[in-house]
């Protein structure tokens, strides 16, 4: 290592808030007298944001009664600690929640590390394992797992216990460099089990009283940083979340529940109302940066070792940029307390390219007062027409949205004929998505997207008269709304088609948050506007939280409960709803009245979903993805429904492990997926 690169790590631990720990080119035994005590460290140790010669290592170690003291830090080459590569005292501050952070630097790339924590009285944290990112000039494959949504509230983390359990057992050439978290690291809704003992057919698990909780319906929510911090060591809390902290390296990026359910920039939202939230935001940010380690940015420089919130007051956000963003001064700042869209290169064949959906995003516009007045609940879909025009606002059709929207015998003003479109991403963070897209040198642009991007709608126009009373009012397909990425019809778009113009190779979507398993092409548009993708898309089921095919499974019964889920006598619930998306209403009301599966195969509509290979609504677990010079492998692994805990190290039986593969594509080439079923029978996903 050269001294300007040891300058440029300060630089870095510093812009990150994280004591420095510098690795010698000659390791040595430990001289520290470490002696075990995991219940002085309650939350364990973790490492984040691996890079070829640093990566960033945590623990949290409480000191009642006092302010501020100090744990020595080790890094080895050596789960033993005989061969030392590094150690510092780094401190730990009761305004951090005692949470400490270390920039690990002047590490050897591709290479497992172990390392561990230890206060001056010799007690001592677990020993974590992590490992460094190759080289960007290192060929080798990249292998790294991703996953998202893990409610501790209501389910089990089997799906930990089974990523370690396999890992532990593969070849080295198989096991994973990194695990991919994209985000809903925590439920901040949370339930008491003396007021909700169940949830569909779920145990609520005791989380403890939040601090100074809000009421929200059958919820208990943060209204202040002591509230989140509570919510974050209640999660990791859990065993396997723990365990798998302490020996993979994580990668993260927040989804909605990291600040507020129905949340975005410094709003929040219950029973319908809408209100401002600066101080909350911050709040929601700080806990975050202490619990996560990383390589976000955060606004203030108050030191390495506390996130320093700035000042802020709740006032009201009244005024908007042309992308939607609040302009109110504490809006702003609040937001900005923390930067978290980053990109992580990993060896010649991955560049991880992390977007923020929830902190820039504009108000949707689907949810505004007049949008009401076309839908009339009669139909479990909206027309996809109407979407796009709400969606599109001023630059519909190329410019020239009409005046009025009709659907069905409805007609309103277009109430967005003057607006700019519905954006998520905000116009920086656009910016700095598409700048990176094009830049990158990797063979996989891999773009970690939270929430999910593939249209998720059928065919409602094929149903049977009479079905519903009420003739289906859309032009053609109708979705199912547009809570995600998903419905942002233009933005997607946008950013897809400069994908094609720029000829792109190589263009990978990673997604989490639908609590389902999808596996698909990225395309800007679908029939009847054509079907032209740029390259392919994923989305991984929950670690443990429950979805929509869980969710129909209590539905009262109704003419439409067919095409959610089919309950045969004696056997459990199938979820007919992957047949609607992926095939169409007819394929779905054959299968929950026969049985057959080849009979609904047979009924497919192929213009409902050309962009799906797979769908199960009702999947847990998580990803696996392989990427190497010519094909890229993305496996889900999905386990039972995650109810309990898994009496066995292996974190119980499986549903299926099924694997796409796409052989490299040149840029403005059309990518090719195959799909292969390695373990069980997803009969109605395929």
């Amino acid at each position: 290592m050269t001294r300007i690169d040891r300058r440029q790590f300060i630089a870095a631990a510093t812009a990150i808030g994280a004591t420095m720990l510098w690795a010698v080119p000659s390791p040595a035994a430990s001289r520290i007298a470490w002696r075990e005590r995991r219940e002085l460290y309650p939350e364990g140790v973790a490492s984040g944001d691996p890079e070829p010669h640093s990566v960033i290592l945590w623990t949290r170690r409480p000191f009642p009664g006092v302010e501020r003291e100090t744990l020595t830090v080790e890094i080895a080459l050596d789960a033993a600690f005989k061969r030392v590569v590094a150690a510092v005292k780094a401190p730990v501050l009761a305004e951090a929640d005692w949470t400490c952070r270390v920039l690990a630097a002047g590490l050897q790339p591709a290479t497992v590390y172990w390392y561990r924590f230890t206060d001056s009285a010799g007690n001592g944290s677990r020993i974590g394992r992590t490992i460094t990112a190759p080289l960007e000039s290192d060929g080798r494959p990249v292998r790294f797992a991703f996953v998202s949504c893990q409610s501790v509230n209501e389910g089990a983390q089997n799906a930990f216990r089974r990523m370690i359990w396999e890992d532990e057992r593969a070849s080295a050439d198989q096991r994973l460099g990194f695990v991919l978290h994209l985000g809903d690291f925590i439920y901040e809704v949370v339930e008491y089990p003396d007021e909700v003992p169940h949830r569909y057919a779920r145990t609520v698990y005791d989380l403890g009283r939040i601090p100074d909780a809000r009421k929200v319906s059958n919820f208990h929510v943060p209204t202040n940083l002591a509230g989140y911090r509570h919510v974050y060591r209640a999660h990791i809390a859990d065993p396997d979340i723990q365990d798998a902290r302490a020996y993979f390296p994580f990668v993260c990026i927040g989804d909605n529940h990291e600040f507020s359910w129905q949340g975005w920039q410094s709003f929040i939202k219950y029973g319908g109302k809408v209100e401002p939230a600066q101080p909350l935001r911050v709040a929601a940010n700080q806990a975050w940066w202490e619990y996560i380690p990383s390589r976000v940015r955060k606004a203030s420089g108050a030191g390495l070792d506390q996130f320093g919130p700035p000042a802020v007051e709740k006032a009201p956000i009244d005024a908007f940029d042309d992308h939607g963003f609040g302009t109110e001064p504490n809006n702003r700042t609040a937001v900005g307390s923390m930067t978290a869209y980053r990109a992580l290169r990993y060896g010649r064949h991955v560049d991880l390219i992390l977007t923020d959906f929830h902190s820039y995003k504009a108000a949707d516009p689907t949810d505004r007062p007049e949008a009401a007045a076309l839908d009339s609940g009669e139909y479990p879909v909206i027309p996809q027409e109407w979407m796009e025009i709400v969606d599109g606002g001023k630059a519909y059709a190329g410019g020239e949205p009409p005046a009025t929207i009709a659907i069905g015998d409805k007609s309103i003003p277009n109430f967005r004929q003057d607006e700019p479109a519905y954006t998520v991403l905000g116009r920086e963070q656009k910016a700095w998505l598409k700048d990176r897209l094009t830049r990158s040198t990797a063979t996989w642009k891999i773009w970690g997207a939270t929430n999910g991007t593939l249209d998720m709608r059928t065919d409602p126009q094929n149903l049977p008269a009479g079905l519903i009373k009420a003739p289906w009012p859309g032009k053609d397909f109708g979705t199912f709304g547009g809570a995600d990425f998903s419905g942002a019809f233009a933005e997607r778009a946008e950013i897809y088609d400069m994908v094609r113009d720029h000829k792109v190779p190589g263009f990978v979507v990673v997604s989490g948050d639908r609590h389902s398993f999808w596996a698909g092409y990225a395309a800007p548009a679908l029939p009847p506007a054509g079907f032209d993708p740029v390259g392919i898309s994923f989305i991984t089921g929950s670690i443990s939280a429950p979805g929509l095919g869980e969710a129909a499974e209590f539905f009262k019964d109704s003419p439409t409960l067919p095409l959610y889920v089919r309950k045969p006598p004696g056997a459990p619930p199938e979820h007919t709803i992957n047949l609607t998306i992926k095939r169409g209403v007819r394929s779905a009301l054959e299968y929950a009245a026969s049985g057959d599966i080849a009979k609904a195969r047979a009924l497919t509509n192929p213009d409902v979903a050309p962009h799906l290979a797979f769908v199960d609504m009702a999947g847990h677990g998580y990803s696996v993805v392989t990427a190497q010079a010519d094909t890229i492998d993305t496996e889900f692994v999905c386990i039972v429904r995650p109810i309990t805990r898994a009496t066995t190290p292996d974190g119980g039986p499986l549903r299926y492990r099924v694997a796409h593969r796409a052989r490299r594509w040149a840029g403005g080439e059309r990518p090719v997926m195959e799909q292969r079923v390695i373990e069980g029978d997803p009969k109605l996903s395929v």
